[in-house]
């Protein structure tokens, strides 16, 4: 992150504030409009950015506090995309996330503003000498996944003969709202990706549709899509991504360390940082780190979101001696595993586990890197 670059982070999004839930609900129900909503979720989100200042961070954000889900909400300021309520949810370990159905109804393009430019706007309002603002939103392959998926890509069909074409598409419009954050002031953006944990997955490749081999295929095609946006932004803009592995009400989806898409994640993807889960046997070890290029950095993430309990701080700091066998301690920083909330359920911890969470993280790097 050049100069600004922190050793201790945080994903992006928090718990949500009983009262927001309520009010959410209570405009889905017809009980209050847009205008007496959007009061709530300034109240609750400069709350919010008053504790992450309070608790010494250097990066604030909005907490998602306007969105259902981390990534969904953003393809829906897309032209050409709908959704609805869904049956069946999708499937993760011991439990289906019940997030809307995502699909195509006509070209995938840009808005003349995305709502999240607005988003934006509000957090930038409380930046001081002291902290910036991180805009969050999912990759370009986590989006191009949603609408090409085999089992999503039916209603893709009406309007795209073949994956190039939606790439292309893809890449434009997206590239279009990346400026539009840019032209608002925002210098550091978050790519927000699952796709990559998915095929670290051993059983990953069938959700595509191919063999282990061919996967191979896939995440190169995921990379040059990331890249093709990542390339066309302006060079000032910071740029990280966030692998992940699924995170809905402290279940996932997918296990498997980062061995099998290392060299082409770490090693060819054009981003500044990545923010890495290693919370658990189900990342595997930090050798896979080798292959991260010399012009980047890691933030790791040690601290778990899925449970409340508190790791032992010295347990953490030989975790990240261990992982710096790989990446040097200058390019390595600390951060939770993932949000507390990737959707609007949270996980299964309270707001005091979360704040003792991020004040481990911050006390473990004040250590690990003085």
């Amino acid at each position: 992150m050049a100069d600004k670059r922190l050793k201790f982070d945080y994903v992006g999004s928090f718990l949500r504030p009983e009262k927001l839930k309520e009010a959410r609900a209570a405009f889905e129900e017809g009980k209050i409009n847009q205008v007496e909503l959007k009061e709530v979720e300034d109240e609750c989100i400069k709350e919010l950015i008053d504790k992450q200042k309070e608790l010494g961070y250097g990066v604030i954000t909005d907490g998602e506090f306007r969105r259902a889900t981390w990534h969904l909400d953003f393809m829906w300021g897309f032209e050409g995309v709908g959704h609805k309520k869904t049956a069946t949810g999708l499937p993760f370990h011991d439990e289906a996330a019940m997030i809307d159905d995502t699909y195509l109804t006509g070209k995938f393009r840009a808005p003349k503003e995305h709502p999240f430019v607005e988003h934006f706007k509000f957090v930038q309002n409380f930046e001081d000498e002291n902290t910036f603002a991180k805009q969050t939103i999912p990759a370009p392959a986590q989006v191009f996944a949603q609408f090409w998926m085999p089992v999503l890509r039916e209603p893709s069909l009406q309007f795209y003969k073949d994956e190039n074409e939606l790439a292309k598409d893809l890449t434009s419009a997206y590239t279009e709202v990346c400026k539009q954050l840019y032209d608002a002031g925002c210098r550091h953006l978050q790519l927000d990706d699952c796709t990559w944990g998915m095929l670290a997955d051993d059983k990953g490749h069938l959700a595509y549709g191919v063999s282990k081999e061919e996967s191979v295929k896939i995440q190169e095609f995921h990379k040059n899509l990331n890249n093709a946006v990542i390339d066309a932004l302006p060079k000032d803009m910071d740029i990280t991504t966030h692998i992940c592995r699924g995170n809905f009400h402290s279940t996932y989806a997918n296990s498997g360390p980062y061995d099998s898409v290392a060299k082409v994640l770490f090693a060819e993807e054009n981003v500044n940082s990545y923010y890495l889960e290693f919370d658990d046997a189900r990342s595997g070890g930090f050798e896979p780190l080798k292959y991260v290029s010399e012009d980047k950095n890691v933030v790791l993430g040690l601290v778990t979101t899925k449970r409340a309990s508190l790791e032992r701080k010295e347990a953490l700091i030989e975790r990240v001696k261990a992982a710096a066998k790989y990446v040097p301690l200058e390019r390595l920083s600390i951060s939770p595993q993932c949000g507390f909330a990737s959707c609007e359920i949270g996980n299964k911890l309270d707001f005091e586990d979360q704040w003792k969470k991020l004040k481990l993280v911050k006390e473990v790097a004040e250590e690990v890197f003085a």
